[in-house]
């Protein structure tokens, strides 16, 4: 059965990042996720998760200049040594909080570098990070991001991270599966979710086409989270989505699951 983790950067923005934890429990949830928490000391973090039971599904590397643009840089020749030292801040986070998934973000393409010389560099960085983390029983999850929200994204359709993780071959190194960017991409949701099966790691949702709530637009989300059951994926379904309005009005559909 489909179990969900809030994600806190989107959910419960109403109040203060700290105050959405227990935004989150009083709602139902048992997991949390979020984009970054590098803005808080990672035992202030560690004890709202310890506070309310919670278990960490997951969050991103450091970006980089987010404000700039910047969404990564794991595919950007140049900045190799930038990864490593982000692999480590990663890692210290992932200790506290007791994180077992982390996404590294690949980065938006240089045109001062060829597809070939982003892939070398994605894969050299991606094996780096994925034995580093291996250490700590941590998995490193590969997002695809759609090119119409983030254009230029290194990679933006899920069989193509498919087959870079075949490449990087490391057991630990898997998809990170936003059905919302899938669907905008890719469609055919179904026959990909199946097909994309063995190197599911995460799973993230919203609507489409206004990434709003799942209980409107366009996907029939009661049928996927079928397709995922039969699918054999057991972990968290991260609801990285806008609320139309306040986050707890829109919370009706994810009753059912909590």
């Amino acid at each position: 059965m489909a179990k969900f983790a809030a994600n806190l950067t989107m959910l419960f923005t109403e109040v203060p990042f700290l105050d959405r934890f227990e935004k989150a429990h009083q709602a139902g949830f048992k997991a949390v996720e979020y984009l970054f928490p590098y803005a808080f000391e990672a035992q202030k973090l560690a004890s709202k998760i310890q506070q309310f039971g919670f278990e960490q599904a997951l969050f991103n590397m450091p970006p980089g200049d987010w404000d700039a643009g910047e969404r990564g840089f794991a595919a950007i020749p140049g900045r190799e040594d930038e990864f490593k030292t982000s692999v480590e801040t990663a890692l210290m986070y992932a200790k506290a909080l007791n994180c077992k998934k982390v996404h590294a973000m690949s980065g938006i393409v240089d045109s001062r570098f060829t597809r070939d010389q982003h892939i070398e560099t994605f894969i050299s960085n991606i094996r780096y990070a994925a034995d580093k983390f291996a250490e700590q029983g941590v998995e490193l999850m590969i997002e695809p991001l759609n090119n119409r929200d983030v254009p230029n994204y290194f990679v933006a359709h899920q069989r193509e991270a498919v087959e870079l993780i075949k490449q990087v071959a490391r057991p630990n190194v898997k998809l990170q599966l936003d059905l919302y960017h899938a669907q905008i991409m890719d469609g055919d949701l179904s026959t990909l979710i199946r097909d994309v099966a063995p190197y599911t790691g995460h799973i993230q949702i919203a609507s489409v086409p206004e990434r709003h709530e799942p209980s409107e637009g366009e996907l029939n989300y009661p049928h996927l989270f079928n397709v995922l059951d039969d699918s054999g994926y057991q972990g968290w379904i991260g609801c990285e989505y806008n609320p139309r309005h306040s986050t707890q009005l829109g919370l009706s559909w994810v009753k059912p699951y909590l």
